[in-house]
């Protein structure tokens, strides 16, 4: 994987070596950041368009717009007139990146909702502005252009199939707490690295106004748990589709080529939302490892895309395009008796 030469001084300086970071696009130099006013969004349905009601709900993580392929790959998205689409975080890094998915998705979809993943926070040298929460309001900013829903608007009431049902984006961030036990917090960074990994977030996703990453993730937490409970008790019986681009649970992080990457996946504080807030279906991204889960009988969809490479096979194996790819919400297959099943890999979608 690769790193911008800056970041790589940046890690030498740490006296960091062999570290494995998370990669990035190629397209990231110096004279590829174009301004927000290049990307002209595909036509938009008028705001009168008449449409049957909504039925179906798909997401779609990790689409990783500052790859040409996935960006191209996206263009080929069908449409869903009566539909809605989940877009579960790493959509891109800049501006553009979230312009043109939001475009392309609302063209497509009766109803978007996006939740940020770590790659939209992301300051990316050379700009140094702006950073952390104002990063995140950038991106809402963006969203709301675009009639988007995203974790500052109220849930949204789904009376399409599988429904009614209350889709609630929200956002946590990580406070590396999915570590072992006898892991402290102090040494969790040398833990990570004693195993060559370091996410690229220690050098370009910053906390500001925050302390740390993990005063942000607790803050965060607080404010969406006030938020899931409110809407719990104003809508008894209606269940929730919690949609965060960081997985709920610690036990359904598996990483067999970086396992110490954990550390950037979630915290330990939302083991228990699905069960306190009524969840139906639970959606996430950033692992790039499509499965299904049921647990206490929810189930938990992780639906990224991944970066070029890490749909290759689905393409060239199995024949999927990006439409292939789309993860059914709702209304979705029912529980299984138990409440509990074993893991459904989903490599080809």
């Amino acid at each position: 994987m690769s790193i911008q030469p800056g970041l790589r001084r940046a890690a030498a300086s740490l006296h960091l070596s062999r570290i494995h970071f998370i990669s990035l696009p190629k397209s990231f130099t110096r004279s590829s950041h174009a301004s927000f006013s290049t990307i002209t969004p595909p036509p938009r349905r008028p705001a009168d368009a008449k449409c049957a009601p909504t039925m179906k709900l798909y997401a779609l993580g990790d689409i990783h717009l500052g790859y040409e392929f996935n960006k191209q790959a996206l263009q080929d998205l069908q449409p869903h007139p009566e539909d809605g689409l989940i877009l579960c975080g790493d959509v891109g890094e800049k501006p553009d990146h979230l312009a043109l998915a939001f475009g392309v998705a609302k063209s497509m979809f009766k109803e978007v909702f996006w939740c940020p993943g770590n790659h939209e926070l992301y300051t990316m040298p050379p700009r140094k502005e702006p950073r952390g929460e104002r990063k995140y309001e950038e991106c809402v900013e963006v969203a709301r252009r675009h009639g988007v829903h995203t974790p500052e608007d109220d849930f949204f009431l789904w009376d399409g199939e599988g429904g009614p049902a209350l889709i609630a984006p929200v956002f946590t961030l990580y406070d590396y707490s999915f570590r072992p036990d006898d892991v402290s917090r102090e040494d969790a960074l040398k833990w990570a690295e004693e195993a060559d990994t370091v996410a690229t977030d220690e050098f370009i996703l910053h906390a500001d106004p925050h302390a740390s990453r993990d005063d942000w993730c607790r803050a965060l937490v607080a404010r969406t748990e006030e938020k899931l409970e409110a809407a719990v008790a104003r809508n008894p019986g209606v269940p929730l589709v919690i949609a965060n681009h960081w997985p709920l649970r610690e036990d359904l992080v598996l990483l067999p080529r970086i396992p110490r990457f954990s550390l950037w996946c979630g915290t330990k504080l939302t083991a228990d939302w699905h069960r306190r807030f009524n969840a139906k279906v639970v959606v996430s991204g950033h692992l790039h490892i499509r499965r299904t889960d049921w647990k206490d009988g929810v189930r938990f969809e992780e639906c990224s895309l991944g970066y070029p490479k890490q749909w290759e096979d689905a393409r060239t194996v199995a024949g999927k395009t990006i439409n292939d790819m789309l993860r059914e919400i709702l209304p979705g297959p029912e529980p299984p008796a138990s409440g509990n099943a074993d893991t459904q890999w989903r490599r080809f979608g």
